[in-house]
């Protein structure tokens, strides 16, 4: 407690003990309630509390502040039943003031609570709605038959960043209306201020356009597949019902708009074109490069499926425009997004037209083509008033004039626009990607791949390292994306939301250095406990205990921890299912043998684990030992670190964790056995997963050496797999050999391109790798 508690403590105290007692319990409630996120730039707690009661008011005196006091009479009629007066009076009173304060901004706010009365003041709508948010945050989550106490506290608050985003793939799962909202609730809820509604692609078209009812009379519906796991659907056959599907009429467009400006959020819609076109194919077969007919897409089988649109053809180009003209007078953002991403290029080199299109316009190849494409549409789209969004891809063979870059393969496109003077939105797939795994994949709702779990997100850092104070200024915030592939239900979509985005919005909107994850799990709890109360799926994944090897003195250990704020850990060697009476970990755990280890979470009492953690360990000659390579592996799958292929755990069919991954480079690894050892047999394991790129090596070679100079052949193991097996195959390309001391084993498998045939086809392909095993 500070100098200055203490001295009104005792001030209190002084005439009545008890009164200090009463005084002191109470503030101190007051304070534990505040767990706002995210975290203020400036909060002061003071003594005391305002309560919200049936003779409480809203008042405000500008006419545009009606919308945001009806967001907090609302709120307060759902959690207390009391409805606030919204006619001027003198009693007590929350008011709602615009002003012209510098420092503030157009989204700032400042939030005055003291026990007669709450003043929120902004210089814009924006910053009330974000006062009214943080008030909000500390009353109860649902309807309560309690006191509504506010904490006595002044706050000065407002954004690092100007786009603080969320991105929701409505294409290949259609969400109603009204989880659309409720999403719209979410991101206002933690002062998100963007909605990326991506609105079609090649599984659906989901936006009404009156010129051109087929887009929803037929790209709007498919054959139904939910119970095939997405790249397992087979496309429909013909004649097959169209049962699956949905679409948003023009009005439910206008109505969520609508909802969505009252609380302070821009919708950026987004057109994918000139690829992931499918369904608007299906629709109007004329504007591919083949113009034949197809059906609409089930899932991600692509086989003669035409996804690109026709970039010779000049009647494509006015399709374009007449649906750009109808989307843009139903969202008033200044920006458009047009995708521009994945675009398969080997149509365009077959079509005549496209062909024709590069030579006229004097362009070198298919990427000016594509070039040539969205510079055409940035031109159409400044004609009405609106600037271009597209994701990085859009910078292949030159970058549109005026157009803003979302960087999504990592922040190279991000970094390359930034550079290049242009307006800039992070999000790379590692951590923003949402549709990750956020805990173990092993035990999680099926998910398309990789891992971002909660600290992940939170500790991301939106301006790269490679930009200075001047670039830096280009990016505008970041954003989260949840594709849908694998997400078909509310209840799904809100767990993979839950509780990243709250760490998200931290960073886009607190100071940089006022971010301390501990803190930021300190007040999760509150939040942890709202979305309970309310129904909102959410992950715990931030409980989960991971176990991780680590190398002392050449010895495995596993090092366990969580996430969790303030945990205690339980664990297990023996099979059984940790418990609070299991081992309590305070120490790294030797690996002597083979073992699986489980483990709990507990944290404060307040929740365990969902499910425990699980990691097996296999020993062999090599764990342990330190692992150098001729190429090191991808900055985006270096699994455990370098000796990754010596910590005695194996990899899963997911590609995320647990494995080394190498882009067109060789894998060429050297081990250290530090001592001569008899060994007879060694194996490398390697995944292969035809749809992202990562195919088996072709050949592996292993050499042994014992002085650790001089290295002999002693085999090769071929592989006996086709490159066209699009089932997950996990194989163990294995060497024996006559028994001989070693010192170094040097193992080298060779990278190849992806086959015939793949959308890569010729392109440098992955080459994975989970563990060298010598024996």
């Amino acid at each position: 407690m500070s100098d200055k508690y203490l001295n009104q403590y005792y001030c209190i105290m002084r005439p009545s003990f008890f009164i200090a007692i009463l005084f002191f319990v109470q503030t101190s409630f007051a304070q534990s309630v505040v767990s706002i996120i995210p975290q203020p730039v400036k909060l002061e707690l003071k003594y005391g509390t305002f309560v919200i009661d049936q003779q409480t008011a809203v008042r405000y005196k500008n006419r545009n502040l009606k919308a945001a006091a009806g967001l907090l009479s609302s709120a307060i009629r759902t959690i207390s039943g009391i409805e606030l007066n919204q006619k001027p009076t003198d009693k007590k009173s929350i008011s709602l003031i615009l002003v012209n304060e510098a420092g503030l901004g157009n989204e700032g706010y400042r939030l005055s609570v003291r026990p007669e009365g709450v003043t929120i003041q902004a210089n814009r709508y924006a910053g009330v709605v974000y006062g009214i948010q943080s008030l909000l945050q500390t009353l109860p989550a649902i309807r309560t038959n309690a006191q509504l106490q506010v904490p006595c506290m002044e706050v000065t608050d407002y954004p690092r960043f100007a786009w603080r985003g969320m991105h929701l793939d409505v294409s290949r799962h259609f969400f109603s209306p009204e989880v659309i909202k409720e999403y719209i609730d979410l991101m206002v809820t933690y002062k998100m201020n963007t909605f990326h509604w991506h609105l079609v692609d090649d599984p659906g078209w989901r936006i009404e356009i009156k010129k051109y009812p087929k887009l929803t009379q037929v790209g709007a519906w498919r054959a139904d597949r939910l119970d095939t796991e997405w790249r397992s659907r087979t496309q429909a056959k013909e004649g097959e019902p169209a049962t699956y599907g949905g679409y948003y009429t023009q009005k439910q467009i206008k109505e969520i708009v609508a909802y969505a400006t009252q609380r302070n959020i821009t919708i950026v819609p987004e057109i994918e074109m000139p690829g992931h076109s499918a369904a608007a194919l299906a629709s109007y077969p004329q504007f591919s490069c083949t113009q034949q007919p197809q059906l609409p897409m089930t899932g991600g089988d692509y086989t003669n499926i035409s996804s690109n649109f026709c970039a010779g053809n000049d009647e494509s180009f006015q399709f374009l425009e007449d649906v750009l003209t109808e989307v843009i007078e139903l969202f008033p953002s200044e920006y458009v997004h047009i995708g521009g991403d994945e675009v398969d290029k080997s149509p365009w080199r077959k079509c005549a037209r496209c062909q024709a299109r590069i030579k006229n316009e004097n362009l070198k190849n298919e990427d000016e083509l594509q070039s040539y494409f969205i510079k055409r549409i940035e031109k159409f789209l400044i004609s009405k008033n609106k600037k271009m969004i597209g994701w990085d891809e859009i910078l292949e063979g030159g970058l549109a004039p005026q157009a803003m870059v979302m960087s999504w393969r990592g922040e190279a496109g991000g970094i390359e626009a930034a550079k290049m003077n242009h307006n800039v939105v992070m999000t790379p797939g590692v951590p923003c990607y949402f549709d990750h795994y956020q805990d173990d994949p092993a035990t999680e709702p099926l998910a398309i791949g990789g891992f971002n779990s909660l600290k992940r997100v939170y500790d991301y850092e939106p301006i790269p390292k490679e930009l200075n104070a001047q670039q830096a200024n280009y990016v505008l915030g970041a954003q989260a994306n949840l594709w849908t592939e694998w997400i078909s239900t509310t209840e799904h979509l809100e767990y993979m939301v839950l509780p990243r985005m709250l760490a998200l919005a931290e960073v886009v909107w607190s100071p940089s250095a006022a971010k301390n994850w501990n803190n930021f799990n300190e007040r999760l709890r509150y939040h942890f406990s709202s979305f309970e109360q309310k129904g909102l799926h959410h992950s715990k994944g931030n409980f989960k205990v991971e176990i991780k090897p680590n190398t002392k003195a050449g010895k495995l250990q596993a090092v366990l921890s969580t996430e969790a704020y303030r945990a205690t850990i339980y664990y297990t060697v023996d099979g059984t299912t940790p418990t609070t009476t299991s081992q309590k970990y305070t120490s790294d755990i030797p690996i002597d043998s083979s073992m699986t280890i489980k483990a709990i979470a507990y944290a404060n009492d307040y929740e365990k684990s969902a499910r425990p953690s699980e990691q097996t360990f296999v020993i062999h000659k090599a764990v342990g030992k330190d692992v150098v390579y001729a190429h090191p592996a991808s900055k985006y799958y270096r699994a455990d670190g370098p000796n990754t292929l010596t910590d005695g755990i194996r990899g899963s069919t997911s590609h995320s964790k647990n494995w080394h991954g190498f882009n067109g480079d060789d894998l060429v690894a050297t081990i250290d056995l530090a001592d001569a050892k008899s060994i007879h047999k060694v194996s490398l394991g390697c995944l292969q997963k035809y749809r992202d790129w990562i195919f088996l090596p072709q050949v592996v070679t292993v050499e042994v050496s014992a002085d650790g100079q001089s290295f002999t052949e002693v085999g090769t193991a071929l592989n006996k797999i086709s490159p066209d097996e699009k089932n997950t195959t996990i194989r163990d390309f294995t060497v024996e050999f006559k028994a001989q001391n070693v010192k170094s084993i040097r193992v080298t498998a060779k990278n190849g391109v992806c086959p015939k045939g793949h959308s890569g086809e010729g392109k440098s392909a992955w080459l994975f790798a989970d563990e060298i095993v010598v024996e």
